[in-house]
């Protein structure tokens, strides 16, 4: 995979996205909780499929690329299930030799370990499989053609994929009104089951719903520091445009310093992951550290080089940060990420540190 090949869809993508998700299309969105239209668009291309093999019924491509769609949908706020579709639910699928849904398709971390009150678990009956427990802040469950899970069983790990019509769901929404529901799922008939391999686990999955989230806040933090630039320098007082002033001046500074260290540490982390590998820990940990951190530091001084006018609800500014602010917290804020970076870091030893930071930087 090249730079290109990812600058490439990127292109592709953000063009779509920015002549069909408008902040109307958005504030639409936050009140019903979905944009057929806009995923018309984008499935049309096959956009939410990149990254998942077209032998499994994907589009191929690569992680790089897949996050470089992620990137744009960060960017225009788009309210639809991309990540969840291929990088997530698509890979679990075909990791498993399950077929990978033609329509929107979900999934969410389902390990007490992380941030997930529950397990799911499948087992054999006479009728076949049956899973019980609760998935919450599933993305789109209402939505989806298809909830994938991993699930345990006495036999190992499975991964399942159901129709949701088949389970009970509970509506709920993020801090941006993006769709995050509760499935119930009480002796519910499943009829799609497959081990999961070696590699496929609940860390596996963490760590690629972690990427995702780190270049979706990267390509948010993007639209908001040319917002936030275009509206000073528009904005005057005392007859000069209030991003000369110092104090706004500092605040752009810090959006600006902000906004490419977590858009260098998403790329970086995505490139590395090449096609067969997969997302490594190091660079993930790292990336969603930033992306996390970031995040709030980037909504704090928008909104304060802004006078705050960014906090309506309708206006764009204000539709980023509030998905800044919960994608931070979604498959681990930053306390959760650095902490599990520092316990690698400190176990391996003072010789491997400059190794581990230097490794696999990517242009």
């Amino acid at each position: 995979m090249s730079r290109g090949d990812a600058e490439l869809v990127a292109e592709a993508v953000g063009e779509l996205l920015r002549d069909r998700c408008t902040q109307e299309t958005v504030a639409a969105a936050e009140r019903t909780g979905w944009a057929p239209d806009l995923w018309a668009g984008l499935a049309e291309g096959g956009f939410p499929w990149i990254s998942v093999p077209e032998e499994r019924g994907g589009v191929g491509g690569t992680v790089a690329e897949a996050c470089a769609v992620l990137e744009q949908v960060g960017r225009y706020a788009a309210p639809l299930p991309v990540a969840e579709t291929g990088l997530l639910a698509g890979w679990l699928s075909a990791s498993a030799g399950l077929d990978v849904p033609a329509g929107p398709a979900t999934t969410a971390p389902t390990a007490r370990s992380v941030d997930a009150p529950a397990t799911v678990t499948v087992q054999r009956t006479s009728s076949g499989w049956a899973v019980s427990g609760r998935a919450a802040r599933v993305p789109w469950a209402r939505e989806a053609s298809r909830v994938v899970l991993l699930a345990d069983s006495p036999d190992g790990l499975q991964v399942i994929s159901l129709d949701p019509a088949t389970a009970r769901i509970e509506s709920g929404v993020n801090l941006a009104g993006e769709p995050r529901d509760t499935v119930h799922l009480d002796g519910v008939a499943v009829d799609a089951v497959g081990p999961a391999p070696a590699g496929v686990d609940h860390d596996a999955l963490l760590l690629r719903g972690a990427l995702s989230r780190a270049a979706l806040i990267a390509g948010a933090a993007g639209r908001v520091l040319d917002l936030t630039v275009a509206y000073t320098n528009e904005r005057r007082q005392f007859g000069r445009p209030v991003a000369r002033f110092q104090a706004v001046a500092a605040h752009l500074v810090k959006l600006a310093e902000q906004t490419e260290a977590v858009r260098m540490a998403a790329r970086v982390a995505a490139a590395n992951a090449g096609t067969a590998s997969g997302p490594a820990f190091l660079d993930v940990a790292a990336a969603k550290t930033v992306a996390s951190e970031a995040a709030g530091l980037v909504a704090a001084s928008a909104h304060q080089a802004t006078g705050a006018m960014g906090m309506t609800r309708e206006y764009e500014l204000g539709q980023l940060t509030r998905r800044l602010w919960s994608w931070r917290e979604e498959y681990g804020g930053e306390r959760l990420w650095s902490t599990r970076l520092g316990a690698v870091l400190a176990d391996a030893g003072a010789d491997a540190l400059w190794p581990a930071i230097a490794r696999g930087a990517v242009a």
